[in-house]
Order: structure tokens, then C-alpha cells, then sequence
């Protein structure tokens, strides 16, 4: 009994999830924390679809400068209303978000901001190395579809592996703050500048 108390209470602190939720989350995992957590980020991406359509006209725009003084970013990341652009974890995904694009310089926020002449740039360098291997063509095909893949989830904010934790994406990050706060948070748009 005093381990799943202890279970409840850790997957509460890591997730901001009720208990209820964190409980029924043990229960259908088998009391596996791991398991637990899964069902409990299936959960929290079914409430943020839920919610993204929900309006996000509120928000944060926040500053970072990076300490040598010669990175400087920019974002808007909006919510729905001005009670939670004021809370702790609001503040602090934003915060987060900031601090990645200044380490990781993303190009766009989502995969389909990407301009199309970046894109179709980028897969004519890509064909060519493909080219040059020598492979069947369908072969080279799925390399190219590959690599272009890769190419374009490096590039999105939200596709690119988090700066402090790279087992989740930037995408993750949001969808777990959207179930923390409970509304529609979205980043609206970000600028880097650099000496």
C-alpha cells in the first residue's frame, strides 16, 4: 500500500495529473510506473486535441539572451485566457520553449511552416548524395523519403528533441502543458538573433 501512495504521489509531481487519473493510470498498467505513464500521456494528447480548437488569444511573449550576450530569442506562446499566462508552469514552458529555440534555431514552429524552397532545396541535395550511392531506385527512393524526414522533423520546433530532456520533443512538452494547465496553449511564432 505505501509503495502505490508512493507511486501516486511521484507520478502526480511528474505530471500535474489528478490522482484519480494518476490511480486508474496504475490500475490499468498493473501498478507498472512506466506503463502508468504512458496512459496517462495517451490521456493528456486526447484532452489537447480536444482543446486545440478551442481560441488562444492570451499568452506570453518572453525574451531569453543567451549568457555570452550574442543569442537572442523571441516567442509567443498564447493560451486561452490571462489566469493561465500567469501561472508558474505556464511561464516556465515558455521560458522553456525560448531557451531551445536559442540552443537548437529551429526554422518554423511545425513541420508545415516549412518554406517549400527550403524543402525542395534540401531533397535535390538529398537525391543527389542518394544518386551517387548507386542504389535500385526504389531503394533510393526510401533513403531520400527518409532523409527528408529527418531533415524536416530537425527543422520544426515541435518535431526537434527537447534541449533538456531529449526522450521527449518540444511537441511532447506542449501537449504535457496543455494537460497541466487544462486549455489550448499553442506557439505562435518565435525570432532568433545572432551575432
Amino acid at each position: 500500500m505505501a509503495s502505490t501512495i508512493e507511486k501516486i504521489k511521484q507520478l502526480r509531481e511528474e505530471t500535474a495529473a489528478g490522482m484519480m487519473d494518476v490511480k486508474r493510470a496504475l490500475d490499468e498498467s498493473g501498478g507498472d510506473v512506466e506503463g502508468a505513464r504512458k496512459v496517462l500521456r495517451e490521456r493528456g494528447q486526447a484532452i489537447a486535441a480536444k482543446k486545440s480548437s478551442r481560441a488562444a488569444t492570451e499568452g506570453l511573449i518572453d525574451a531569453y539572451v543567451h549568457f555570452n550576450g550574442r543569442v537572442g530569442v523571441l516567442v509567443e506562446v498564447n493560451c486561452e485566457t490571462d489566469f493561465v499566462a500567469r501561472t508558474p508552469e505556464f511561464k516556465e514552458f515558455v521560458r522553456d520553449v525560448a531557451l531551445h529555440v536559442a540552443s537548437m534555431r529551429p526554422l518554423c514552429v511545425a513541420p508545415e511552416d516549412l518554406p517549400a524552397g527550403a524543402v525542395e532545396e534540401e531533397r535535390a541535395v538529398i537525391e543527389k548524395q542518394v544518386a551517387e550511392m548507386g542504389k535500385p531506385e526504389n531503394i533510393s527512393k526510401q533513403i531520400t523519403e527518409g532523409r527528408m524526414r529527418k531533415w524536416i522533423s530537425e527543422q520544426a520546433l515541435l518535431t526537434q528533441p527537447f534541449v533538456k530532456d531529449t526522450d521527449k520533443t518540444v511537441g511532447d512538452l506542449l501537449q504535457d502543458t496543455i494537460q497541466k494547465v487544462g486549455e489550448n496553449v499553442v506557439v505562435r511564432r518565435f525570432v532568433h538573433y545572432e551575432l
